[in-house]
C-alpha cells in the first residue's frame, strides 16, 4: 500500500518515495495482490447483473523494493464493472464484471480503437509512425514481454512487432540484448502496460524496450540515456519519486535530450508535485477520466482523475526544478506539472494483456503510468520533433484550440485559494491537466 504526507501547497518533498525502507513492511500485502485503492471495499466483488463498484489494487512495483528506488505509476482492477464493460453492456447487454484476483478471457478495459477515437487519432494511426521508434524505459526484466505483446497485437488485428521483423528489441541499459536484469512480475505488468499502449495508439511505431538493472534514478536515467542513444526520438517514463535537490543534476545528466520527446507520468497520489516528471525537459502527463458521452459531438467526455486525496493524478509546483520558457502560469514560481494529461482513471481504464507472474490474461490498468506511454505514442504520430526543440513547448502553442480537448472539471486536491488552477481544473492550463488532451496531432508537432 501507498502512503503519503499531506499535501503541500507548493509541493511535497515528503513524498514516500525513494525512502523505500519504511514501507517495506506493507509490500508484502501488495506482492500477495491484497492492496486496494483507499475508496475500494476489500472484499471480492460478486458478480450481479448491475453495474458495481470498482476496485483496484496498486501494482507491486508501486512499493518501491529498496530504499532509493523510484515507484511505477499504474493500478490494476481487482473488481466490478469498468467504464469500458459499461459501454459495451448498453451495446450489448453483456452485464460481465470483472473477478477479483483473476485474468479475463476477453478485454474489459478500452483498447486501440476507443483510444484512438477518444483522441481524434485514428487516421493518424493507420497512416503514420512507420520509421519512428518508440523507446519505453522501466526498471527490472519481463521474460514474456515480446510474447504477451504479441497476444495484445494480435487479438485487436494490429501488425506483428516482433524481433524477427526489426518492429520490437528489447535491450538492457548497456544496450545489451542478453545481458538483461533479473526478472520481476511487479514491473512485468509495468512493461505490459507501456508496451500496450505504444501500441494502441501508434500501431505503426517499432517499439525499443530498454530494462534498467534497478528503479534507481541513477539507473532509470542511464536507460534513458541509453534509449536516446539507440535512436529513439520518443520515450516513455511510466515511474516517479519525490523531490529532491539532486533533480536539477538529474536532469542536466539524463533528461536534457534536445530534439526527443520525453514522457513521464505526474504521479497517482494526487496533488503534489514528483520527479521525473517536474523536469523542465520532458512533457509531464497527467491523469483523467475517459468516458463516452452521446451529449457531445466528440463522443467522449474527460474530467481530472480523482478517486481520493492520497489518490489521484499529481500535479503541483515543483521546488527545485526552474519553470521552462514556455510556461507562463504566475502561481507557482519554478515549474509547474502537468503538461498535458490523457486517461488514467483506473475506473476507465486500459486494456492489458500480462502473463508473468499472474494468470495469463486480459487485465484493466490505470494511473498515469498508463497516460505516459500514449502521449509519447500521440508524439510519435505527430513526427519527429525539430532537432534544437523541446517537445513538451509544443502543446502550449496550440493551448484553446481545436487541436485539444480542454478538461474543465474535477480536481486531485486541496491547493491555495491564490493558486488554485494547481490543483483544480478550469478553462486553459491547470496543473491536473495541463493544456488538455489530445484531439489528433497538430499541437504536438513544432
Amino acid at each position: 500500500m501507498r502512503t503519503t504526507t499531506s499535501p503541500n501547497p507548493s509541493a511535497s518533498p515528503g513524498r514516500w518515495r525513494r525512502a523505500g525502507a519504511s514501507l517495506l513492511g506493507t509490500a508484502a500485502l501488495v506482492l500477495a495482490g491484497l492492496g486496494t485503492a483507499a475508496h475500494a471495499d476489500a472484499a471480492p466483488t460478486t458478480p450481479t447483473a448491475t453495474p458495481s463498484k470498482v476496485t483496484w489494487a496498486a501494482t507491486p512495483c508501486a512499493t518501491p523494493k529498496h530504499a532509493g528506488e523510484l515507484a511505477c505509476d499504474s493500478f490494476r482492477v481487482t473488481g466490478g464493472t469498468t467504464a469500458f464493460q459499461k459501454a459495451q453492456a448498453r451495446r450489448t447487454g453483456d452485464t460481465a464484471q470483472v473477478t477479483p484476483k483473476a485474468a479475463a478471457a476477453a478485454p474489459t478495459g478500452y483498447g486501440p480503437s476507443d483510444l484512438q477515437d477518444a483522441y481524434g487519432l485514428t487516421d493518424a494511426a493507420a497512416t503514420n509512425g512507420d520509421g519512428e521508434t518508440l523507446a519505453i524505459v522501466d526498471a527490472y526484466d519481463d521474460p514474456n514481454a515480446e510474447a504477451d505483446l504479441a497476444k495484445y497485437r494480435s487479438f485487436y488485428g494490429l501488425s506483428a512487432c516482433t524481433t524477427a521483423n526489426g518492429c520490437f528489441k528489447k535491450v538492457g541499459q548497456t544496450g545489451s540484448t542478453t545481458s538483461l536484469p533479473s526478472a520481476d512480475s511487479g514491473w512485468a505488468e509495468e512493461i505490459s502496460l507501456d508496451l500496450d499502449m505504444a501500441s494502441a495508439v501508434c500501431p505503426r511505431c517499432s517499439i525499443l524496450l530498454v530494462e534498467a538493472k534497478s528503479a534507481s534514478m541513477a539507473n532509470l536515467g542511464t536507460a534513458v540515456n541509453r534509449a536516446v542513444t539507440l535512436g529513439a526520438k520518443y520515450v516513455s517514463n511510466s515511474y516517479g519519486g519525490s523531490e529532491s535537490s539532486s533533480d536539477t543534476s538529474y536532469d542536466s545528466s539524463y533528461f536534457n535530450h534536445a530534439g526527443v520527446a520525453i514522457t513521464v507520468s505526474a504521479g497517482d497520489e494526487g496533488y503534489g508535485a514528483e520527479y521525473p516528471a517536474a523536469s523542465k525537459y520532458v512533457t509531464s502527463v497527467g491523469g483523467t477520466a475517459l468516458s463516452t458521452s452521446s451529449s457531445t459531438t466528440r463522443g467522449w467526455t474527460e474530467k481530472v482523475w480523482n478517486t481520493s486525496s492520497t489518490e489521484g493524478t499529481g500535479s503541483g509546483c515543483s521546488s527545485y526544478d526552474a519553470k521552462p520558457a514556455w510556461q507562463t502560469d504566475t502561481g507557482c514560481a519554478k515549474r509547474t506539472v502537468s503538461d498535458v494529461s490523457a486517461v488514467a482513471d483506473p475506473a476507465t481504464g486500459v486494456s492489458v494483456y500480462d502473463s508473468y507472474g499472474v494468470t495469463a490474461g486480459w487485465y484493466t490498468f490505470g494511473g498515469t503510468s498508463a497516460s505516459a506511454p500514449i502521449i509519447a505514442a500521440v508524439y510519435a504520430l505527430a513526427g519527429t520533433p525539430g532537432s534544437g526543440d523541446y517537445p513538451a513547448s509544443y502543446p502550449y502553442a496550440h493551448l484553446g484550440t481545436s487541436s485539444l480537448n480542454d478538461v474543465t472539471s474535477g480536481s486531485n486536491g486541496t491547493c491555495s485559494s491564490s493558486a488554485g488552477y494547481l490543483c483544480t481544473a478550469r478553462t486553459g492550463y491547470d496543473g491536473p491537466t495541463g493544456v488538455g488532451t489530445p484531439e489528433g496531432t497538430d499541437a504536438f508537432t513544432g
